[in-house]
């Protein structure tokens, strides 16, 4: 059975799954250096993305939408505007019909939905090893505007069991409550605002934990909850929507902005690790007051995207084993929605899937002012170890979700503590941000704590003393690191590159960041990257592009003094 996952909210995208494999995912953002969190624009880029990959439209036995917020839409459809109706953003969350489908037929093709909390559970459910052994699993779905609930999988026949709300703070609360504070006061619009928790995360580093704020945090919660939870009883009108959870955001929000907190950063590290604590120990609370074992757990939603929560997570010993798929937020909503319709109609629960299953690089036309030559791994390894200079990768397929994971990445050396502000320079990001490692798998225990294998970039890593002056450039302010780890299976190209790295310069880690403009998806041909023009080297299908024009290039000459840029923020 083929059928066709379909996203048109922010971070649009397409993904086809035929038989139980997934033949691809596209993301709208990493299609032509669109904005990131895209939206679907006009229901014909469906047509037009399956014919890319030799799919006829007609041969797919289902469409299937993400459900939403508003679920009726106008589209365009091949110059035509055509009412779009979906399933509902939350419907089933409160039920066990979490699979409720919804069947339209509208446009000129008929089409099943299901709620966008069904596609969050099923995708990271059905991607996970759990749905390949047919073992049942408990799932976490956290997204920006949910409640946080729980889900207890089967394996067997993909049935779900709703097992209910841990706590009552929906997942902006992250980023709304912390945007009184400076550096994250300044006014911003949606879509920007879903950049805004991986950044406050990077800035809990240049904060210390304190327990007197975690202890006021902690009484305002019980004391909010209580009084939201108590008045809509008494009204006979308790229910777990968002708006209840807006109602305690707005009322948390005015309760901190009526307190004094001295220190920003502080706050912001404090507000970080309250949330950290009321996570776990609600979820141990609320799964040992319904008896309930999990044994395998799976974390989904945009606030999987959460390194230090998920490490937190895994190192509290409520779950044997642990999954968080590569694209928990909605960059995995098209591949959720139609794990919803394989479950429903095609009786599986395991989904066959690779993490670069996304767009191809396009052919352009080779950039002027660049040369071009051949160059294998070796020799790429080579140039980064004797230039020190970073490179853009363009390889095979891109990868799913929003972290490159080396197949649109830009890659450098990072024994240099110059390299980190030299890339967020390059990137346009703030100087607070980290950069992230790529490490061979079987060294990173040497070099990092715990080191455990991590393909996805999902955890927190800390840097082991020894290697933190061997490469500074990935060692974050508070001695951590968000390490991708590398096998010859998960990617071969990057395993060779990082072996021959190693051999040349006895390092088995380089630098590595998204390859794309600021606020784009991925580049996604040579042509656009060399347009870019801030890295004069871009390796792409075993060549090499050289700028001859070094003007538009960034070199480690150019960069602002980052410790003047701290001290002056962090005077702010």
């Amino acid at each position: 059975m083929k059928i066709c996952g379909i996203k048109v909210t922010h971070d649009a995208g397409v993904a086809l799954i035929d038989d139980g494999v997934l033949i691809f995912s596209v993301e709208l953002e990493k299609v032509r250096n669109r904005e990131r969190y895209s939206r679907l624009d006009d229901l014909s880029q469906v047509f037009d993305i399956l014919r890319q990959f030799d799919v006829d439209p007609r041969s797919v036995d289902k469409y299937v939408i993400d459900g939403w917020h508003r679920p009726d839409r106008v589209k365009p459809f091949f110059g035509v505007e055509v009412r779009l109706p979906t399933g509902p953003y939350r419907r089933g969350y409160l039920s066990d019909d979490l699979l409720h489908e919804y069947n339209y037929l509208t446009v000129d093709f008929p089409y099943v939905s299901y709620s966008h909390y069904a596609g969050h559970v099923m995708g990271g459910y059905c991607s996970s090893p759990f749905a390949k052994a047919g073992e049942d699993c408990t799932v976490l779905v956290w997204d920006g505007a949910m409640l946080p609930f729980l889900y207890q999988v089967s394996g067997r026949d993909g049935s779900v069991i709703n097992l209910g709300c841990p706590f009552y703070l929906l997942g902006d609360a992250y980023y709304s409550i912390v945007q009184r504070f400076k550096p994250f006061d300044a006014p911003i619009d949606f879509p920007a605002r879903l950049g805004l928790a991986g950044k406050i995360m990077a800035y809990t580093a240049y904060g210390k934990v304190d327990e007197e704020i975690i202890s006021i945090l902690d009484n305002l919660y019980k004391v909010i909850t209580e009084k939201a939870i108590s008045s809509r009883e008494h009204h006979g009108d308790i229910d777990l929507t968002e708006n209840f959870g807006l109602e305690i955001m707005s009322q948390f929000n005015d309760a901190i902005y009526s307190s004094e907190f001295n220190s920003h950063p502080d706050f912001i590290a404090s507000w970080h690790a309250f949330l950290q604590k009321l996570l776990i120990s609600s979820l141990s609370y609320h799964l040992q007051r319904q008896n309930i074992k999990a044994n395998n757990f799976c974390f989904v939603g945009g606030c999987a995207l959460n390194i230090k929560w998920n490490s937190a997570l895994r190192k509290s010993g409520l779950f044997h084993s642990m999954w968080i798929p590569p694209f928990p937020n909605d960059a995995g909503g098209a591949i959720g929605t139609a794990c919803c319709a394989m479950v429903k109609h095609d009786r599986r629960v395991a989904l066959d899937w690779c993490t670069y299953s996304g767009p191809i690089v396009m052919e352009s036309a080779s950039p002027t002012n660049w040369s071009t030559s051949s160059c294998d791994v070796r020799d790429l390894a080579r140039l980064l170890h004797e230039t020190g200079d970073p490179c853009v990768i363009l390889h095979g397929r891109a990868e799913l979700g929003p972290r490159a994971l080396g197949n649109r990445s830009i890659v450098a050396p990072c024994t240099s503590t110059e390299m980190r502000s030299r890339l967020n320079d390059i990137k346009q990001r703030e100087w607070y941000r980290p950069i992230a490692p790529v490490c061979l798998q079987h060294r990173a225990q040497e070099i990092f704590d715990p080191g455990t294998p991590d393909e996805f970039m999902l955890y927190d890593h800390v840097v082991r003393p020894e290697w933190a002056s061997r490469i500074p450039a990935v060692t974050h302010f508070d001695g951590t690191a968000r390490v991708q780890t590398v096998s010859a299976e998960s990617n071969p190209f990057l395993f060779e590159l990082l072996t021959e790295y190693e051999m040349a310069s006895g390092i088995p880690v380089l630098c590595n960041t998204s390859a794309n403009y600021n606020g784009r998806g991925f580049f996604p041909d040579v042509a656009s990257a060399a347009g870019w023009g801030k890295v004069s080297q871009i390796w792409s299908a075993g060549k090499l592009y050289t700028c001859l024009d070094t003007k538009g290039s960034t070199s480690g000459e150019d960069k602002e003094g980052s410790e003047k840029i701290m001290v002056k923020a962090m005077s702010d």
